[in-house]
């Protein structure tokens, strides 16, 4: 979900600097050593109907081992009812016992793509027209072939960091409800990821469609995803006698009126930094309305106008909507059973047993059931604002990318990062490779990451790596 998280921030800084993309160099020989292992990892398919991301680990296991790493720093592990959903944890050892290990978090599975509606083989690397496309070339193989290249790096080069970098490459972070291997080792392998902080998706750079850098975001937190089944359920009968009590006309009134509830306006730490600096960047009655709103988050009237911009109107609040209805069982029939599936963005700190008392509260109507589809998922929480973690990410994105500014961002959809947050790792989604405006076609179709883009995320993030495990 990275590069969509950074596409979504859209025109709120569109009158912040800019870094025009200068003409293809070269590629090194770096980059085309990186570009084997990308490859390998993009063609390798770990869609959960089909694919083995089980292979994708040893995959990037054996490049490790290949580059030097010994065989008990490098963990593929799987559960016997999982067998093809594994993930792989690589430890590359510091010279500290006082520093705690930093942790690199990618997820390796992707979703799912159908050939027929791709006009190239989503599973074989293309590169065309300065993009690479194929299924995951973006979300998040990009991020998880650049891990495990920092570590193939280390390893030839015999760096000797301070902090020792743990890397954990994971299965499911896709499909709610799935088996989820960042989850998993959270609750069955605390020890083997524990980390002072930990490195993910969430964060990365937006142009302008056309050739400029426009924004770095660090993501500092996110929402929690949970779902909720809606049912109502009713005699029927023959649909030539139609009465007023009909489940589906009772289903419909319940999402009309789920439709139009809005959940209270709230803030922490960084989405009131977000809110100041990007209205203030943004300008116009809208960049206005945001600085006001963190000022007064009961100014009506501000609200009125960010909420305008769906993105925004979404980072102030936990969000519902419904995306599923199915009921009936024949045309010539009144329905007895009716479902829908309302989806959730919970705020942090915000539980799935508040948000579905507030759905039953505006529902109003006994004759609605609302169940967790998922139970049991831990509550998102904001890391801290750290300026030891985002001070050398503000530096490096200077270094890297001079004159294009960096804001935290707190994501509106969801990563792994829930997990680990759950057990007390704070972690934090990175600037680095950036997208279109569009999102790329992740989760769609023909997705793809600019070239540029990739090479530049990962020259950062070798240094933002090594910086952070130096100190």
């Amino acid at each position: 979900m990275r590069l969509l998280a950074a596409a979504l921030l859209g025109a709120t800084v569109l009158g912040g600097a800019a870094q025009a993309q200068s003409a293809d160099p070269p590629i090194r020989p770096d980059q085309a050593e990186f570009r084997g292992l990308y490859k390998e990892l993009v063609e390798t398919n770990t869609t959960l109907s089909a694919g083995n991301c089980t292979l994708a680990a040893e995959r990037m296991a054996a490049r490790l081992k290949a580059a030097g790493m010994r065989d008990d720093q490098l963990k593929v592990l799987f559960t016997s009812d999982h067998p093809k959903e594994g993930s792989l944890v690589a430890t590359y050892p510091g010279t500290s016992k006082k520093l705690k290990p930093m942790l690199l978090l990618a997820h390796i599975d992707v979703v799912e793509a159908n050939r027929a509606d791709w006009t190239r083989d989503p599973f074989t690397l293309i590169e065309e027209n300065g993009y690479f496309y194929a299924r995951g070339a973006a979300d998040d193989k990009s991020q998880a072939a650049i891990w495990t290249d920092t570590l193939v790096r280390f390893a030839k080069s015999g760096y000797k960091p301070k902090r020792t970098i743990k890397m954990a490459l994971t299965c499911g972070e896709e499909t709610s409800g799935a088996f989820n291997g960042a989850e998993w080792l959270a609750n069955n392998q605390r020890d083997l990821i524990d980390a002072a902080f930990a490195l993910n998706e969430g964060g990365g750079g937006r142009s302008d469609g056309k050739g400029k850098l426009l924004v770095q975001t660090i993501q500092i937190g996110e929402k929690a995803y949970q779902d909720f089944t809606l049912t109502t359920t009713n005699p029927g009968g023959h649909s030539s006698q139609p009465v007023p009590d009909n489940a589906i006309y009772v289903m419909a009134d319940a999402i009309a009126k789920i439709r139009d509830y809005r959940f209270p306006v709230e803030f922490n730490d960084t989405t009131r930094a977000f809110f100041t600096k990007a209205g203030a960047q943004r300008g116009g009655e809208t960049g206005a309305a945001m600085q006001a709103l963190v000022a007064n988050p009961a100014d009506s009237a501000a609200e009125a106008i960010v909420n305008k911009d769906k993105m925004l109107h979404s980072m102030l609040r936990t969000t519902c909507v419904a995306t599923l209805v199915d009921g009936g069982h024949a045309l010539n029939a009144l329905p007895q059973t009716v479902t829908a599936n309302v989806n959730c963005r919970m705020f942090p700190g915000r539980t799935a047993e508040e948000t579905q008392a507030a759905l039953e509260r505006e529902i109003g109507n006994p004759k609605v059931t609302v169940e967790q589809r998922v139970k049991g998922k831990p509550i998102a929480k904001a890391p801290p604002m750290d300026p030891a973690i985002i001070g050398p990410m503000e530096q490096l994105v200077a270094k890297h990318f001079p004159g294009v500014p960096v804001i935290p961002n707190m994501a509106t959809g969801a990563t792994d990062a829930l997990y680990l947050a759950a057990v007390g790792i704070p972690t934090y989604g990175v600037p680095g490779a950036w997208g279109d405006p569009d999102g790329n076609g992740a989760h769609g179709l023909n997705e793809r990451i600019g070239v540029k883009s990739l090479y530049a995320g990962r020259d950062y993030l070798f240094d933002l790596v090594k910086v952070l495990s130096s100190k």
